[in-house]
């Protein structure tokens, strides 16, 4: 199972580049990087704060795969 997000669609439709997007957070563009490539799940708080940064719903901004999960 893994989170998908798709923050640099949003982010680019927005013209807000890493650092802009970073700022209105209070992140550093690391951050950012980071969890747009998934090698970091954001915590609820930053999810909340990204989604509001870039003028979406959380649910729309994340999904989780869970393509080829099984069932126990």
């Amino acid at each position: 199972m893994r989170l998908i997000n798709h923050i640099k669609q949003h982010r680019a439709r927005l013209d807000l580049t890493q650092e802009d997007l970073a700022l209105r957070v209070g992140v550093r563009r690391q951050t950012i990087l980071a969890v747009e490539k998934g090698k970091y799940v954001p915590s609820a708080l930053l999810a909340f704060q990204l989604a509001r940064a870039l003028g979406m719903e959380v649910t729309g901004l994340f999904e989780l795969d869970t393509e080829g999960e099984c069932d126990d």
